[in-house]
């Protein structure tokens, strides 16, 4: 469960009707929305509204969704999750050539939509998550605290970043070299043995003796389970 009120998503569909019901759910979510029902609306409202998320239809009059797609990646640092009424394989991967980052098939679950914005925001935004909550972890961004199964953990700032990054990417086996890039960043210096020393730190904090709440996948990395 996220709490993403300062993410802001942009709609984009020519049926009036689908623009209702997303809206309006969207906005109970907690996110800021805005519409445009046709490309060149599109556009214009992201030079203002500046989205963090697109949810855009393909087929639509004039300018359709992949021109689109292809002009907000080229201005904006978006995350495009494309909408069609065909399941045509074609055009799954046109979109994803032009740098679309979701797909879904028309008619669709607004659930299921609400965990693709969700995964797009964890991987591509994750700074806009000022509360996130992951299984037994709770990531207060604001107060830099992480509470574990109810209770606080006693973190230095490299640990909060870390057990961060790594909750983040649940799920996912992160490297040594990846973790240094991102928690310790590019121009570190130092060995990346570091990384195990305060892996193992934060297990002794997580009180994982068996390594079941980070593991270590050998020969690859660390991976996060919730």
């Amino acid at each position: 469960m996220y709490q993403c009120s300062d993410v802001k998503i942009l709609l984009v569909d020519d049926e009036e009707n689908i623009l209702q019901f997303l809206e309006l759910g969207l906005q109970n979510e907690g996110f800021q929305v805005s519409t445009a029902s046709d490309g060149m609306s599109a556009i214009n409202q992201a030079k203002e509204f500046h989205p963090h998320i697109v949810i855009l239809d393909i087929m639509m009059p004039g300018m359709n969704g992949f021109e689109v797609c292809t002009l907000l990646k080229k201005t904006e640092n978006v995350a495009v999750i494309m909408l069609t009424a065909k399941d045509d394989v074609d055009d799954r991967v046109k979109g994803l050539t032009l740098g679309a980052d979701d797909y879904m098939v028309k008619p669709f679950s607004f659930q299921e939509l609400l965990a693709r914005i969700h995964a797009r925001i964890r991987n591509q935004f994750p700074q806009l998550l000022n509360e996130l909550v992951v299984g037994p972890y709770r990531i207060d961004d604001a107060r830099k605290e992480v509470t574990f199964q109810g209770n606080k953990l006693s973190l230095s700032p490299t640990e909060y970043e870390l057990l961060k990054y790594l909750v983040i990417n649940h799920g996912i086996v992160l490297s040594k070299a990846k973790i240094l890039d991102q928690v310790w960043g590019y121009d570190f210096a130092g060995q990346d043995n570091i990384v195990e020393v305060y892996i193992s730190s934060l297990r002794e904090k997580l009180n994982d003796t068996e390594h079941q709440h980070i593991r270590t996948v050998r020969g690859s990395g660390y991976r996060v389970d919730v």
